[in-house]
C-alpha cells in the first residue's frame, strides 16, 4: 500500500472520525522506566479506533451498494462502527456476532438501529452466516485495503503528534491495525520499533506466522474479547502485511490485562476494555530502554460490566 491511500482516508473520514490526543503518561513512564505517551482512541464517538476503517470503507462504496445495505462479523467494536457509519449515512446495517459478544456490545447496536444476528460460538461461524446474507455488501472487520487504510490513519496521526516516537505498540488479532499503523510509520521511518501484543489464549495471528500460514484455533475467555477471531484461511492482506511491518510479536496472560485496565483507572481515571490495557500490561512487565519514546494504542473502552465484576 502507498502512503497516499492513507492521506486519502484521512480526507474521506475526517468529518465523522475524531483526531484524538496523544498525551505523555508520567506516572506509566515511571513505572516502565521509558518515556510512554498514551494514543487515546476511547475518544472516538463509537469508544474505539474501529470507527476509522469502518468508515473510510463505507464511504468509498457506490452509492447504489449503499443503498442495499451493509453487513459485518464482529465481537464489538467493529460492528458497533459500521452500525454507526450507516446510521450516519442512513442505510441499513446487519451485524452478525457470536454467543461470545458481551451483552452491553449487542444492546449498543440494536440501539443504533442495527439489525443483529447471533451465530455459534465463534467469529467464524458469524463470518461464515455474514457472507451467505444476500444483496448487501460485507465490510470485513480487517483483511481488506480500505479498512486497512483508514486504522492507518493513526499512524499518521502519532508521527504528527510524536515525532520522536522509536516504538510503536499495536494490539494484535486480525492484522487490519498493524497492517495500517506499522505500514505508515515504517514508510516514514524505518526504524521505529513495531511490537504486536496478542493475548494468550486468543493469539491466531501470532501462532499463524510463527507455524507460517495462517491458522485455526479455538476461541477461549478472555478480558480482552476484542481480540478474539481468527484471521481466515483465505487472508489476502493482513497476514503478509503483518510479517513485512511488525518487528516483534508478544503474549500476555489474563492476568497483567487486568494489571492494565486496573493502573489505566487508577493512574488516569480511564476505563478502559481488556484489549486496549494489553499493551499496557506488557510494559509493566519489560525492561525497556530508559530513553526510549514509546506510544500505546488505546484501542477501546467498550469494557462489559461484568468484566469489572471480574475484576
Amino acid at each position: 500500500m502507498h502512503l497516499q491511500q492513507f492521506f486519502r482516508a484521512r480526507k474521506r473520514i475526517a468529518s465523522i472520525v475524531e483526531q484524538t490526543r496523544c498525551i505523555y503518561s508520567e506516572p506509566l513512564s515511571k513505572m516502565a522506566g521509558a518515556n510512554v505517551y498514551l494514543k487515546l482512541e476511547t475518544e472516538q464517538p463509537t469508544g474505539a479506533f474501529k470507527l476509522r476503517g469502518a468508515a473510510n470503507k463505507i464511504r468509498s462504496l457506490p452509492e447504489e451498494e449503499k443503498k442495499k445495505g451493509v453487513a459485518t462479523f464482529s465481537t464489538g467494536n467493529h460492528g458497533i462502527a459500521v452500525a454507526f457509519v450507516a446510521r450516519e449515512e442512513n442505510i441499513p446495517a446487519t451485524i452478525c456476532i457470536s454467543n461470545r459478544v458481551p451483552k452491553a456490545k449487542k444492546h449498543r447496536l440494536e440501539e443504533m438501529g442495527a439489525e443483529v444476528i447471533i451465530v455459534g460460538e465463534s467469529q467464524d461461524e458469524a463470518e461464515e452466516y455474514c457472507y451467505s446474507l444476500p444483496g448487501v455488501t460485507v465490510i470485513p472487520p480487517f483483511d481488506d485495503e480500505a479498512v486497512i487504510a483508514g486504522q492507518g490513519t493513526i499512524g499518521l496521526e502519532v508521527m504528527e503528534q510524536c515525532p520522536q516516537v522509536d516504538h510503536v505498540v499495536v494490539q494484535l488479532s486480525g492484522g487490519g491495525l498493524m497492517s495500517g499503523v506499522g505500514m505508515v510509520v515504517k514508510k516514514m521511518n524505518e526504524a521505529i520499533r513495531v511490537t504486536g501484543v496478542s493475548v494468550e489464549g486468543a493469539a491466531v495471528m501470532h501462532e499463524s506466522i510463527t507455524k507460517g500460514s495462517p491458522v485455526i484455533l479455538p476461541e477461549k475467555s478472555t478480558l480482552a474479547d476484542s481480540l478474539l477471531g481468527g484471521i481466515g484461511g483465505n487472508n489476502t492482506f493482513t497476514y503478509q502485511m503483518t510479517r513485512q511491518v511488525m518487528d516483534e510479536s508478544v503474549l500476555v496472560t489474563e492476568q497483567k490485562i487486568a494489571l492494565g485496565i486496573k493502573t489505566m483507572l487508577d493512574k488516569h481515571k480511564m476505563l478502559v476494555e481488556g484489549a486496549a490495557a494489553s499493551g499496557i500490561g506488557w510494559i509493566l512487565g519489560e525492561r525497556l530502554a530508559r530513553d526510549e519514546n514509546i506510544v500505546l494504542l488505546i484501542t477501546g473502552n467498550n469494557i462489559d460490566a461484568e468484566v469489572l465484576d471480574q475484576l
